[in-house]
């Protein structure tokens, strides 16, 4: 499971989605969430599901780590919809047992709510899997810009962002290495009650906490040694510059966008 966790791991290639400025990038990943929530209908979801398939065969990006960024997240989906078809209540029950019903309604939301988180799961990660951390924050740091003039601090935003982006595969392989020490010494992790595993995390959180301080009190000192005093004044090794691909990704979207709204009132499937 934990080496599973592919969120904020960023693979290299030489795609056309690689390619596209990072500013655009993010902005469509944001509309892509608005077409996800917008969409109200199961048709509207799975075609925002097919567009974002054919952007990772666009990119090169092998179908298993879709799998493997829903894997981490499948007990949080089982749950959302264990309380929805328990809470969502209907006008004829098809099933009622105690003070448990279960109603249609409940098994259509319930399967609706899966299908969008996975949809949000999908989108999200592509953008991490083709956009360098670096690029991800001078994009963060660019459409932030104009929160300058209210003396926001964009450029310490961003970087902390990024930062906490890229040190969760850094974090997962510690944790890992971690709990293939504790079994080694005989701890036993995956046996036992829930109070019982609840409580041998503690061998592994203690030392990934004295870990993760140590690796942000050197991340610290380099970024001083480097004589790093913010974004002012600071430039770039690589500009962010718009291209005709770019433009062509927008025109997609929003037709994307518009064929959802579409289909809003008139589904294929309900």
């Amino acid at each position: 499971m934990i080496k599973d966790i592919t969120i904020g791991q960023y693979f290299p290639g030489n795609s056309v989605i690689h390619k596209m400025d990072s500013r655009v990038k993010l902005l469509l990943d944001i509309l892509y969430l608005v077409i996800l929530f917008t969409a109200q209908n199961f048709t509207g979801l799975l075609v925002g599901m097919l567009f974002m398939v054919i952007c990772y065969s666009i990119a090169r990006i092998k179908f298993i780590m879709i799998l493997k960024s829903i894997k981490p997240i499948l007990p949080l989906m089982i749950f959302t919809a264990i309380l929805n078809l328990l809470f969502i209540k209907g006008e004829e029950p098809l099933f009622s047992w105690w003070i448990i019903s279960i109603y249609p309604e409940g098994i259509r939301t319930s399967a609706f709510m899966l299908v969008r988180i996975l949809a949000l799961i999908i989108g999200m990660s592509l953008l991490t899997y083709t956009t360098s951390p670096i690029m991800l924050t001078d994009a963060i740091e660019r459409l932030l810009n104009p929160l300058k003039k209210i003396r926001f601090p964009v450029h310490e935003l961003s970087m902390m962002m990024t930062i906490a982006l890229r040190f969760i595969p850094t974090l997962v392989e510690e944790t890992d290495k971690i709990m293939s020490a504790q079994k080694a010494r005989g701890a036993e992790l995956d046996s036992g009650n829930i109070f019982q595993k609840a409580k041998s995390l503690i061998p592994i959180l203690i030392p990934l906490f004295v870990s993760a301080f140590k690796r942000a009190n050197e991340l610290a000192t380099a970024m001083e040694c480097r004589c790093y005093h913010g974004g002012e004044g600071r430039t770039r090794l690589r500009q962010l510059h718009t291209a005709p691909r770019d433009f062509v990704a927008v025109g997609i979207m929003l037709i994307l966008f518009a064929g959802v709204i579409t289909m809003n009132f008139f589904p294929v499937i309900p």
